[in-house]
């Protein structure tokens, strides 16, 4: 393999500099959670499941794939399963990252914000919100004006990023929906290389909610619904 250095050490990844100029990820069996529970949507490391690195990395790859055919720009450029690594364009985030996430129907912390005004599983029409990546402020929603006023991204950046996830989102749904599955909502992380916008870190089952017949999915059965196999494979 090409020489490598860490550059970061994360909570779920390793990226290295490759001699190419490229990135490389090495994905980890350390998932998020508390007490030994695994939570896609803590903040922290709770603990080491076998095999998951390699499962993230597999669902990532088939979608970095089929959003590549249908013209979306990533930062993917190839991947190895056996040494759980993916090797992608060095592209920068907007600020100290910023997280997008679309929602298909209300679940989560959109339902806890609005349930006033609309019905847990009520479907929405691909709502558009962001996030500062802010793990002591908890993850702060922020909106365009904010975004822009701060220095974050430019107006038509976040026009850009919000009509691709859009169609990101389609297209992801879509291939669940053909497994009898639904997706009800997708975080997505973007950056840019040499001036362009393009999608980047990972597409996992721990960055989307997904359901069937009404009934959520946890990310490893998702992963093992999926690809007809047991998690880890």
């Amino acid at each position: 393999m090409e020489e490598t250095t860490l550059l970061y050490e994360g909570k779920t990844k390793n990226v290295y500099a490759l001699e190419n100029g490229h990135y490389l990820l090495k994905f980890k069996d350390d998932v998020t959670g508390e007490n030994g529970v695994f939570d896609p949507g803590a903040n922290q490391i709770g603990l080491s499941i076998e095999g998951v690195g390699r499962m993230n990395l597999r669902m990532s790859v088939f979608f970095f794939e089929k959003l590549k055919a249908a013209g979306i720009k990533t930062h993917y450029v190839a991947s190895n399963l056996e040494e759980t690594t993916m090797e992608v364009l060095p592209a920068k985030v907007f600020g100290k990252g910023v997280e997008v996430i679309c929602r298909r129907r209300a679940v989560g912390s959109f339902l806890r914000r609005y349930g006033d005004y609309i019905a847990e599983g009520a479907p929405l029409p691909l709502y558009v919100e962001m996030t500062l990546k802010d793990d002591g402020r908890g993850d702060p929603l922020v909106i365009r004006d904010g975004l822009i006023d701060l220095g974050i991204m430019s107006g038509e950046q976040y026009d850009d990023i919000k009509a691709e996830t859009r169609k990101i989102t389609e297209i992801i749904a879509g291939s669940l929906l053909e497994k009898g599955m639904e997706l009800y909502d997708i975080k997505l992380e973007f950056g840019y290389h040499q001036d362009e916008t393009m999608l980047i870190d990972e597409i996992s089952s721990g960055n989307m909610r997904v359901y069937r017949d009404g009934t959520y999915i946890e990310p490893m059965e998702l992963y093992a619904l999926f690809f007809g196999q047991a998690a880890g494979r």
